[in-house]
């Protein structure tokens, strides 16, 4: 027998849910079908046959998650198929011996192995609880009767528990990582837009902005590796702009920003959404940013404490433009204010390179269009 294991797709990505299963136990595949579709880090991948064979059997269905090295599919060559001898479920017998399974802690930003007797397996089936869902409270990490009971009254009284997965999942356990890792400050002002012929495309103004920043303090384009307390500047700017979707946060990349014409930043910023939306992006668009813009403000809120997701140093978020009184000269007009928010990781970035980026960002941007 021969076992197709989850294969490493890519950045260190540790594990995938199954998507779509296109064959069944018996099917005679030939190398190269598609087995199974699978997401992973925000991208849908489609695995094909290392090989011709018959399907044995398939190590989960649609929702589940996999860790990578882990077996997807058995294959038999026809030769050594063997028929399905069944299984009989009967009665559950008491005991202490330990079963170990993989579980996903919700606790916890990575797979832990959860322990459970067969006895409170039994009762967890009884009563509906899903054994991944649990946090073990016993020795040796291991699920007890009371951990189930707990469990099954929070379901009861507040409802079903759902498992985040897909992008949701992948979104949980990076936040969770930056808020384990980063050292956040925030800092906020305001940009007075006042001198802008028109709103124009407050986005691509942003962008700009960001680039002429970046090259004036390159402290916050820029990698941090916790291991090796070190940072990379980079020369490239390549921005991640954080966008919303009903299947949770994606941020497409904007290669070199630096270099390119506001067209072309328009027509590429707009090719990524749309292949964000229709789950089309490729990995590569989705990886490798060096700093990060959140426009929220495009729903609303003013100032934010926006995430940096490691390796960055530097996240930027825009708030809602607003109108505001303002003393000019004497005099008091109305000008158009957009708010800003930066955070930055302190292990890499001090007060005063962040605080002198912000100072070129704002003049940046309250300049005449």
């Amino acid at each position: 027998m021969n076992f197709f294991n989850l294969p490493d797709l890519g950045e260190g990505l540790q594990e995938a849910q199954i998507i779509e299963c296109f064959t069944h136990k018996g099917d005679n595949v030939q190398q190269d079908d598609i087995l199974l579709s699978v997401e992973t880090a925000k991208a849908i991948v489609d695995l094909p046959s290392p090989q011709d064979g018959i399907i044995e059997h398939i190590y989960g269905q649609p929702g589940d998650i996999i860790q990578v090295g882990d077996p997807l599919i058995e294959f038999v060559t026809p030769a050594s198929a063997k028929p399905d001898t069944g299984t009989v479920v009967g009665v559950v017998n008491e005991s202490d011996t330990v079963i170990t399974e993989p579980a996903i802690a919700v606790h916890y930003a990575s797979p832990m192995n959860s322990k459970a007797t067969p006895a409170v397996r039994a009762l967890a089936t009884r009563l509906k609880v899903d054994l991944t869902m649990v946090k073990p409270s016993g020795s040796n990490n291991t699920i007890t009767a009371n951990d189930i009971k707990r469990v099954a009254k929070m379901i009861k009284e507040s409802g079903a528990m759902v498992p985040l997965k897909g992008t949701r999942r992948t979104m949980a356990l990076t936040l969770n990582q930056a808020h384990r890792e980063v050292v956040a400050v925030t800092i906020n002002d305001d940009a007075d837009i006042a001198a802008w012929h028109n709103k124009g495309d407050i986005t691509l103004r942003l962008i700009k902005a960001i680039a002429i920043a970046c090259k004036a303090e390159p402290a916050l384009n820029a990698w941090y590796d916790n291991h090796a307390v070190a940072r990379i500047l980079h020369e490239k700017i390549d921005l991640g702009i954080a966008v919303d979707t009903e299947h949770g946060l994606f941020v497409p990349v904007l290669n070199h920003i630096e270099s390119r014409d506001s067209n072309d930043l328009r027509n590429t910023l707009d090719t990524l959404k749309e292949a964000v939306k229709t789950r089309s992006i490729a990995l590569e668009k989705i990886r490798g940013h060096t700093i990060t813009l959140s426009n929220f403000g495009t729903f609303s809120g003013r100032y934010a404490n926006p995430v940096i997701v490691p390796p960055t140093v530097a996240i930027i978020g825009a708030g809602k433009t607003r109108p505001q009184v303002v003393h000019i000269a004497n005099q008091f007009e109305s000008h158009m204010i957009l708010p800003l928010s930066l955070t930055f990781d302190h292990r890499a970035v001090t007060g005063g390179e962040a605080t002198r980026f912000l100072t070129v960002l704002l003049n940046e941007l309250e300049r005449t269009e």
